[in-house]
């Protein structure tokens, strides 16, 4: 198949509703495009640096939860949830406003299907029971819990619109969505073709979304997949690279290149907007790890500075990587300090610039490790 003719598929009389029927994807690929063969390059050449700068970071698993509560919390804003970062980092739900916790419970079941899909990928290949489990675990108890969590649908959806009558799209029927999904499945692990890796996730990120094989939460372990990709081919070690934060910054374009794909079969534009979201993804990463160590080193010059308070004050600041913010009771809780212990030393990380208080009270103060935190939100 040739990205730049490629046909999307059919539509098909449904009862009173004409559905959308997309091709099979799993097959060659070509192209003519030489900007497609330039992104490509590109984006190669970036993920490879920002993969090996997570080789060589000490202690990078740390890091990458931050990237994944990141991608969690802009993931799940695409959607149209409304917690902040630091309410996404928070783990006790009596810490969030009632009213925001729905929203918030949505980012952590994010979170826990992240790591958990990274985990399974250790026992098993990428497939259609891997993406099941993790939608049963970002469902769990949310408010697309009665949505057969962790099952394809059994019955038609749709995209924009209170109803089939008026929606934006109508995805596959349900009749259809088992063989679609084996054939996407088929064309991960298809051996017998040519098709570079980020071509392949590409199209695989367009097909799943059209299938739209489940019924909510689509487009968050759409998103996910990408990763997932990533990881067990082995373009990344650690997952490191999260594009949801890009897309949430050009979420119009996100749409309309998808949509071009089903309503002109524009696969082209599509690929070529998917390959410079990984492009900028990849180098944002790489400066933020680059960041990360020049502020691992400056952060250990100056807390040799505090005598025999510095070995505490490492084990705080270490703990912040994890969790930049903080109050004093839970950190001393965290790290089996005396709360006095624990205000001495937040005491003079702030003095050192290290960490700031957000609140601008006297009393249940909370903290923040400022720089690291900030990295995470431009």
């Amino acid at each position: 198949m040739k990205i730049e003719a490629f046909q999307p598929g059919t539509f098909r009389q449904q009862f009173q509703y004409l559905s959308f029927a997309p091709v099979e994807i799993n097959g060659q690929w070509t192209w003519d495009s030489p900007e497609i063969h330039q992104l490509l390059a590109e984006a190669n050449r970036h993920l490879g640096e920002l993969n090996g700068l997570s080789l060589i970071v000490p202690d990078v698993d740390r890091f990458i939860q931050m990237h994944v509560v990141k991608e969690a919390q802009t993931s799940s804003r695409i959607e149209g949830t409304q917690t902040e970062m630091e309410e996404a980092l928070e783990d006790d739900p009596n810490e969030i406003d009632p009213e925001k916790r729905d929203d918030w419970q949505e980012v952590r079941n994010y979170v826990a299907a992240m790591n958990g899909a990274l985990a399974d990928l250790e026992r098993l290949p990428l497939s259609n029971r891997l993406l099941c489990e993790a939608h049963a675990r970002l469902l769990d108890g949310v408010r697309g819990e009665v949505k057969t969590p962790g099952e394809f649908r059994r019955s038609q959806n749709w995209i924009g619109g209170a109803t089939l009558a008026d929606a934006v799209f109508i995805p596959p029927h349900h009749e259809e969505v088992p063989h679609l999904m084996g054939d996407l499945e088929a064309f991960w692990h298809n051996e017998t073709v040519f098709v570079p890796e980020l071509i392949r996730i590409a199209i695989s990120h367009y097909q799943f979304e059209t299938i739209h094989p489940f019924l909510d939460g689509n487009g968050r372990i759409g998103r996910l997949l990408i990763a997932l990709y990533l990881v067990s081919k082995g373009l990344l070690h650690r997952p490191c690279l999260y594009v949801s934060d890009h897309l949430e910054r050009n979420r119009a374009a996100y749409y309309d290149a998808l949509t071009a794909v089903r309503t002109r079969g524009d696969l082209a534009g599509w690929v070529k907007f998917f390959l410079v979201a990984i492009n900028e993804t990849a180098k944002k990463g790489v400066r933020t790890f680059q960041a990360i160590h020049k502020l691992r080193e400056q952060t250990a010059s100056q807390i040799q500075t505090l005598g025999r308070r510095a070995a505490n004050a490492a084990r705080v600041v270490d703990s912040l990587y994890l969790r930049p913010i903080t109050s004093s009771g839970s950190l001393a809780a965290r790290l089996d300090l005396s709360q006095a212990t624990s205000d001495r030393i937040l005491t003079d990380l702030q003095q050192l610039g290290i960490v700031a208080e957000m609140t601008g009270q006297r009393r249940n103060r909370v903290f923040y490790f400022r720089e690291y935190y900030h990295l995470f939100l431009s």
